[in-house]
């Protein structure tokens, strides 16, 4: 039987592409081939999903805690069943006839467990589901009635939504591409002189000589220490932690390719300890980083960037500028030119819309969410500029995917202050939470974290960890929120 146009096409290019090699493993034949037959790939997937059913491919991203497996389950039930969902219009007219989840699009590719998280969700004695540990992709496929001049000559037309959910931690090793050695090196090294709990690591370094034959003890106690300063740094609150693959290792944990470590400059001779972690470093942006993101980033039409700036705002100023520079780095995927690697990654595609989302909104009173959408505009303001002088659409939203507290009003000192109440996580016990309230002005809140302030002056904004709370559901409805029917409205409207 004879092959389509575009399937010969791609058999042809491969077997001429094969034949030049000659065997060879040159890397830029091989580079090139990959390049040629991933547009090829683009070229049919463009024309067929055209042609027949359009796929939306929505990457969601963040940092820790910031909420990303449950952005995705909420997401995902609330489209499923959609009676909290007036502001997503095509739900709204009843113009989405069915949705129903289709079985996983890429066999190479981990499913995400909507299912099992659903279940912990709405449990008699509910509680979260696990952070992202990998990547994972879940196809939802919605039937819709067409809308204007159209709708009484056409039927129903499907629509795939793909989800893919990535570990924040691994975004950010995109920061590293552009990075030599020894710039990384005098970067983290800069970073943690003074943070308690990169002693360990200091302590280690203070004995070791860089330009010393490797050793693969010392370069493994190297690595291991570094480790785990990451792993206390991401607990207190920074958000610096690379690479992102020390803390989530999976398959690659012992390799070499995670064995390295920052060093201070020292002449670097064969076999050395420094030129060793130099040579790690380099294969491990060319075998972990590159291959992540050509072959799952590039494919992607819109983008969720949730960030828990509450939990950041907490932790004080630095922890704001801290985060700012790292929702800076990862939004670098958005401005294909700057680097190389990236603007062939991005040849002919393109992210069309960005949404900034602060998530946890259920932790603040409703008449204060406007203020930290505020301050997640301004907080993000240089790198969201760059993504729409790129081309792409954005937004900044307060959203809570679940929402876990109720509003309240209490009285303190003679004045009625507006709280949230809900069960806390670690005690299980009710609590009412008043954080602080937030500045009107943003400015107030950043640019002491821009000037290295260790406090902010005259405020203690508060975080308590609420658990997620009993739900009662109707027939038709999912789970309640803060504003998803919004940014869903945002992310596909235009699709339906």
């Amino acid at each position: 039987m004879a092959l389509p146009p575009l399937a010969r096409a791609r058999r042809s290019a491969y077997v001429a592409l094969k034949e030049n090699a000659g065997g060879c493993q040159i890397l830029g034949i091989t580079s090139f081939a990959d390049t040629v037959l991933r547009q090829i790939e683009t070229v049919q997937d463009t024309v067929q999903e055209a042609l027949f059913e359009p796929v939306t491919r929505i990457g969601v991203t963040g940092l820790a805690r910031a909420g990303k497996t449950v952005f995705i389950t909420s997401l995902v039930a609330n489209l499923l069943d959609r009676g909290r969902m007036p502001h997503l219009l095509a739900a709204a007219d009843g113009r989405i006839e069915a949705a129903f989840l289709q079985p996983q699009p890429d066999d190479t590719v981990p499913r995400f467990a909507f299912e099992s998280h659903l279940a912990q969700l709405t449990a008699a004695r509910p509680s979260w589901p696990d952070s992202t540990r990998a990547v994972s992709q879940l196809r939802l496929s919605l039937r819709v009635r067409r809308a204007g001049l159209l709708a009484g000559v056409q039927g129903p037309r499907t629509v795939h939504v793909d989800i893919v959910d990535y570990p924040g931690e691994w975004l950010l090793d995109l920061a590293l591409l552009d990075k030599s050695y020894d710039a990384w090196s005098a970067e983290v090294l800069a970073r943690l002189e003074n943070r308690e709990e990169a002693a360990a690591f200091r302590s280690v370094l203070a004995e070791t000589d860089p330009a010393a034959q490797l050793e693969e003890p010392r370069a493994q106690a190297l690595a291991q220490a570094f480790t785990g300063y990451l792993t206390a740094a991401r607990a207190a609150g920074y958000y610096d932690c690379t690479p992102g693959r020390f803390l989530l290792p999976g398959d690659l944990a012992g390799s070499p390719v995670l064995t390295f470590a920052p060093l201070p400059a020292a002449s670097a001779p064969r076999k050395s300890l420094r030129r060793e972690m130099a040579r790690r470093f380099e294969a491990y942006k060319s075998e972990v980083v590159r291959p992540f993101f050509r072959d799952h980033f590039a494919r992607l039409d819109r983008q969720v960037v949730l960030v828990d700036a509450l939990g950041a705002i907490h932790n004080g100023p630095r922890a704001v500028e801290d985060m700012r520079g790292a929702m800076a780095d990862i939004l670098g995927a958005f401005r294909p030119g700057q680097n190389a690697f990236l603007t062939e990654l991005f040849r002919g595609k393109r992210v069309e819309k960005i949404l900034f989302a602060a998530t946890k909104a259920d932790h603040l009173h409703h008449s204060q969410h406007a203020r930290l959408t505020a301050i997640m505009e301004a907080l993000l303001r240089g790198a969201a500029d760059r993504a729409r002088f790129a081309g792409a659409q954005t937004a900044a939203m307060s959203i809570a995917a679940l929402r876990a507290t109720t509003e309240a009003q209490i009285t303190h000192d003679g004045q009625p202050l507006d709280v949230v109440r809900g069960t806390l996580l670690e005690t299980g016990k009710q609590a009412a939470l008043y954080p602080g309230a937030l500045p009107e002005d943003p400015r107030q809140l950043l640019s002491p974290a821009r000037d290295g302030a260790e406090e902010w002056l005259g405020q203690d904004y508060r975080v308590m960890n609420f658990a997620p709370s009993a739900l009662s559901l109707r027939v038709g409805d999912g789970p309640p929120h803060i504003r998803l029917d919004k940014a869903a409205q945002f992310l596909l409207g235009d699709r339906l």
